[in-house]
């Protein structure tokens, strides 16, 4: 999952040490292995069998041999996912590769048409009556672990189209938001900006925006402006046939928002993300319009422009932190949490499970991927030695800790609803901040710590909060017709100063931002994800504050869950319930607190 710094961090090239860089072995030995050719043929059979064995019969199925088939078609799972994480992650260490974006290509096209047999699955069994499952549940414990699948299946079932459809839906999805997901990433990686006589790509001059010069942040905007303007009427058309292909899709499905899908997917009712969305959008002048004033006065400026939001702090050293201190202080706070955790951890730094540094073509952002519940995560960074990216790889370390212990579960229990996936890589950070905080030497550092954890949590909770407005403006103006750039730009700074504050004022330029944001594209409305994972967290960390050890059981147990329960009972052990509106509050409240604390410094 990409981190929500992805649009504030890194960028450049330093001295940062030995950067560490995937090997991909773990998946395959190489693009013409034998083993990559006997699974893709392995799966086409495979697939064509399990139609040939189960299509039309679902219904004559005993217990015994429902399981027999949900454990055949996990094994598919398994080998499709293998096969695609390693050419999905081999294509983003070099996207602009026309050989890795046709292997790519190939492997999808080649998946798509071994798996559309498939379709009829899930059509199917969402057909059988509730009965009829809760008796083959009753029958068999083995076949009932599988219950919070066959429910989110089944959460489904008013929305399905005829198995014709579903499966036409499902072939021609390659050249649909597929295809249209690769240009965006293509044209992204592609782009070049000049900044005083130098070229970047989109990382280091997004980086630029993190320096102490501010005759730099600004020529660095102006760059990103100039470059979003020549090339805003492709991110415009990008977003304009993906919106209206999810528009024709719901409508056919009779989806009654645009939302609905993820929330679906994330398995969370629609009042629980309204109760957050609405409790952060009140917050917004106790948060941030509060802390941008104070850092307003900080950097001595009476009004703030766009490229002052990420600026470091006038008594904020510059240094780089390099890959082995990097290590060592996100290391030593998983192990003071629990040596269990920094166990698990240990491995991604020995055995090629990060790839760290800066690369022409290489994907921007940071994520980290599970691939399959048989081999291991790989976490992606764009490391460049800012503090923020120190806890970037403390976020997505957090991904891949979590990640490995709910592989236990196996490949079709493992994944995380988006909501709660959030929840290792946010307590990871939070961790990694304590640690740095309790070790502050004098109140200077600390402002700097608690002002860099403010923004962090400003950038997690208020900004993906008006991220998520921005789309669900943008999804619902496009269903009026066609939007212009201009249409879009007007959206994207509708939500801008509402979120940021009265002391902002927004250069020309800034109204193309919206453009490189990658999750509007990959995935629309994942950005709440990211602040209900916060606001978790942040009721998480009072627990554990209140808690100590007695704490560290139920959370691993919480992680090794994977998807195997729903958020209720998740956190019902902590005694927190985010369907509580009054939850989100709780949240909102840690971050208001070092807002206090920081404005007590200033007295």
């Amino acid at each position: 999952m990409k981190s929500p710094l992805f649009d504030v961090d890194s960028s450049g090239a330093r001295n940062l040490g030995d950067l560490p860089e995937w090997d991909l072995t773990d998946l395959y030995e190489s693009p013409d292995s034998a083993d990559f050719k006997r699974d893709m043929d392995w799966l086409e059979a495979a697939c064509a069998d399990f139609a040939r064995d189960y299509e039309g019969k679902l219904e004559t199925l005993d217990a015994a041999d429902m399981l027999e088939a949900v454990r055949r078609y996990e094994k598919i799972d398994v080998v499709g996912g293998r096969i695609m994480s390693y050419a999905g992650l081999r294509y983003y260490q070099v996207t602009t590769d026309s050989d890795r974006g046709k292997f790519l290509t190939d492997a999808q096209d080649r998946m798509t048409s071994y798996t559309t047999p498939l379709v009829f699955w899930g059509l199917e069994f969402n057909r059988l009556s509730d009965d009829h499952v809760e008796g083959l549940l009753n029958e068999s414990d083995e076949l009932a672990r599988y219950k919070p699948i066959f429910d989110r299946m089944r959460a489904m079932r008013p929305y399905q189209l005829s198995d014709e459809l579903e499966k036409f839906l499902h072939d021609q999805s390659t050249v649909g938001g597929t295809a249209w997901n690769k240009l965006f990433d293509e044209t992204i990686a592609g782009l070049t900006f000049t900044v005083d006589g130098e070229e970047n790509g989109i990382e280091g001059t997004l980086n630029y925006l993190t320096e102490q010069d501010r005759a730099k942040r600004e020529a660095a905007f102006h760059a990103l402006t100039d470059v979003f303007g020549q090339n805003i009427r492709t991110f415009a058309r990008v977003h304009n046939t993906l919106a209206k292909e999810k528009e024709i899709e719901d409508r056919w499905r009779g989806m009654p928002t645009p939302q609905t899908g993820r929330h679906l997917a994330n398995h969370v009712e629609p009042e629980v993300v309204q109760a957050l969305r609405d409790a952060v959008v009140d917050a917004y002048p106790r948060l941030s319009h509060r802390y941008y004033g104070l850092k307003a006065k900080w950097l001595g400026l009476d009004r703030m422009q766009v490229w002052d939001r990420n600026a470091p702090l006038p008594m904020e050293s510059d240094r780089i932190v390099d890959w082995d201190e990097a290590k060592g202080i996100v290391m030593d706070a998983y192990g003071s949490f629990d040596p269990r955790m920094a166990d698990i951890a240990q491995p991604f730094f020995e055995k090629g499970w990060i790839d760290a540094p800066v690369k022409p073509g290489k994907s921007p952002g940071a994520f980290a991927h599970p691939t399959v519940t048989d081999a291991h995560p790989y976490v992606l960074l764009n490391y460049l030695g800012k503090p923020r990216d120190v806890m970037t790889l403390a976020h997505e370390l957090g991904h891949g800790v979590h990640q490995v212990l709910a592989a236990g579960q196996g490949e079709l229990l493992s994944s995380t609803p988006l909501t709660l996936a959030e929840t290792a890589s946010v307590f990871g950070e939070m961790l990694t901040f304590r640690k740095l905080l309790a070790g502050a030497p004098d109140e200077a550092e600390k402002k700097v710590l608690l002002a860099g954890k403010v923004e962090d949590m400003i950038n997690t909770v208020v900004r993906q909060i008006a991220f998520y407005d921005f789309e669900c403006k943008l999804h619902d103006a496009r269903r009026g017709g066609e939007l212009t750039p201009d249409d879009i730009n007007a959206l994207w700074m509708s939500v801008q100063a509402e979120s940021l504050g009265p002391v902002f004022d927004f250069a020309p330029g800034y109204e193309t931002f919206w453009a490189y944001i990658p999750h509007f594209v990959h995935s629309p409305f994942y950005v709440y994800a990211y602040a209900f994972g916060d606001g978790l967290v942040n009721a998480l960390y009072a627990v554990y504050e209140e808690s100590g050890e007695s704490f560290n059981d139920k959370y691993f147990a919480m992680l090794k869950a994977g998807g195997s329960m729903h958020h209720k009972e998740l956190l019902a052990p902590f005694g927190l319930d985010a369907s509580d509106p009054a939850f989100w509050n709780k949240g909102l409240s840690m971050i208001e607190g070092f807002i206090d604390e920081l404005e007590a410094m200033e007295s």
